[in-house]
């Protein structure tokens, strides 16, 4: 089949067409996958300080437990340093008896860095902090250990 002059060149158009449509649209696929994973580390982050608090008011508000709540939550998100995450009783300095409330938040300025092609971009994820009233407190009941502070 002869194809003319008009039709051996609008194949070449079309082929530069696609090359610029498909690096657009792909820049956006991969944007709006980016956006998903670091809506992920959000709520992943929201979550573990969440997973935190509860832990905080059920176990001894010593040491000890903040360590164990810490390594926890880095096991579930291991993008934040134990230095960032906080564990905080109120009032300050109480007891397991007179602890009130209990915030574990995570203040971290570790950026993710994103993997959109020719846009490189940086973000950083916001402070989350979980609030909870105190329960127990306790790490044993009755001699048997609180699971969930160990």
């Amino acid at each position: 089949m002869h194809l003319s002059r008009g039709q051996r060149s609008s194949r070449g158009a079309a082929a530069v067409e696609f090359a610029l449509v498909s690096l657009v649209f792909f820049t956006m696929l991969i944007g709006a996958m980016e956006m998903g994973r670091l809506l992920f580390y959000w709520n992943t982050a929201a979550e573990v300080t969440r997973l935190g608090a509860r832990m905080a008011v059920v176990c001894d508000p010593s040491t000890t437990s903040r360590d164990t709540i810490r390594t926890r939550m880095r096991g579930l998100l291991p993008l934040v340093a134990a230095a960032d995450i906080t564990v905080d009783y109120q009032p300050g300095g109480c007891t397991a008896a007179t602890c009130q409330f209990v915030t574990v938040s995570i203040t971290t300025t570790t950026p993710i860095q994103t993997y959109i092609p020719f846009v490189p971009l940086s973000v950083v994820m916001p402070a989350f902090a979980t609030t909870l009233p105190r329960e127990s407190m306790q790490s044993t009941f009755a001699g048997v250990a609180n699971p969930a502070c160990s």
